[in-house]
């Protein structure tokens, strides 16, 4: 694409097609005539215009300007809602996740600079992954990650769902804090279908987002709960221990155990689709013999508090502490990291002989 007028036109053709033109120019406060001459390049756009076309087409505004994508951008794939009433995803609180997002970003750029993605990609395929993580996986799903697949997690609270991107050289999954230890493993493994089907390769219109949707759910289901291993489990003749006890050890949520086996038609009890309608942790505490196997530790609670906990994955922690103690960084983005007050966190930071200038080296290193 040659001008800006046929970027934007592109766009606007993938976000909606077959839709009017003075659609746009209604969205971005222009004139259907002055929409039209900007795109045959008979005007220019303002940067105003610019910003507004790039907000309501989900479009690279570097993209627009220059021809080529923003070296520095998030494309970002996240966790939709799914209503199944009506069959739509949304992510309803993205807005009010942009800043933690852009804060984290920032950090990863500030920690590895403009480092490439290594030339090895992810397993392709659930089995793959499964392989490479090792049996029960789920119990420590991101250590996991980290050792074996070099993909990071972080958890943080604020968020309202999950999200991965790939930025400096690193693939990063984030997950919310919210307590929910089944939900997180199901987060984490919609996250990595993402990763593994390189959905955070280039932004796509948003009708393509459905099927990637699809496919980031259909891995983590083969993932976390295989079609071969439910189908050869007894599920007819299952009491509620035998019950809990597969969640725990699948590591998921009586709903998603329902969803999963109804799509594959697997025959079950009635006892699972009425365990599904109610909190799976409810069904732990009743009914799952390992609650009372230790006096001195409650495992249940034990995963809730870690899922519940700021994880921040060590490399970029030390890769931070390295360009603080250099005088190359403050330690105010570590200090967001780590969730606490700059002035309470103690970190070697270089003597005055050995400070420098710190606009200069910004400059230099483009952070």
């Amino acid at each position: 694409m040659d001008t800006i007028g046929q970027r934007v036109h592109q766009r606007f053709s993938e976000a909606f097609p077959g839709d009017p033109q003075k659609l746009l120019a209604e969205r971005i406060d222009m004139t259907p005539d002055a929409l039209s001459r900007a795109l045959r390049g008979q005007r220019a756009f303002s940067s105003l215009e610019l910003a507004r076309i790039a907000d309501v087409l989900d479009a690279d505004l570097h993209w627009l300007i220059t021809g080529d994508l923003d070296p520095h951008r998030l494309v970002l794939a996240a966790r939709h809602d799914y209503d199944f009433n009506s069959g739509r995803r949304s992510v309803p609180g993205r807005e009010g996740d942009d800043g933690v997002l852009k804060n984290l970003g920032l950090a990863y750029r500030q920690a590895y600079q403009n480092a490439a993605l290594p030339e090895s990609g992810l397993p392709p395929t659930p089995a793959e992954v499964t392989s490479a993580l090792g049996d029960t996986f789920v119990r420590n799903f991101a250590d996991r990650l980290e050792q074996k697949l070099d993909v990071d997690v972080v958890r943080l609270g604020g968020l309202s769902t999950s999200y991965c991107f790939c930025i400096a050289g690193r693939r990063v999954i984030v997950v919310a804090a919210t307590g929910s230890w089944f939900r997180e493993n199901w987060s984490i493994a919609h996250e990595l279908g993402h990763l593994v089907e390189r959905h955070t390769d280039r932004q796509v219109p948003p009708e393509a987002r459905e099927a990637q949707e699809a496919q980031a759910n259909a891995f983590a289901a083969e993932l976390l709960l295989p079609e071969a291993e439910m189908k050869a489990m007894d599920w007819q003749h299952i009491d509620a221990a035998e019950l809990a006890q597969r969640v725990w050890d699948l590591g998921v949520s009586t709903e998603a155990l329902e969803r999963r086996l109804s799509s594959l038609k697997v025959v079950r009890s009635p006892l699972v689709t009425e365990w599904a309608a109610h909190p799976t942790q409810r069904l732990l505490r009743r009914h799952w013999s390992g609650l009372h196997a230790s006096i001195s530790i409650d495992p249940i609670t034990q995963r809730m508090d870690e899922a519940t906990s700021r994880r921040i994955p060590a490399g970029v922690q030390a890769a931070h502490l390295d360009l603080i103690a250099q005088g190359s960084l403050g330690k105010g983005t570590l200090a967001w990291l780590l969730g606490v007050d700059p002035d309470d966190l103690e970190v070697d930071m270089p003597t005055a002989d050995e400070e420098v200038d710190m606009a200069e080296l910004t400059r230099v290193l483009g952070i």
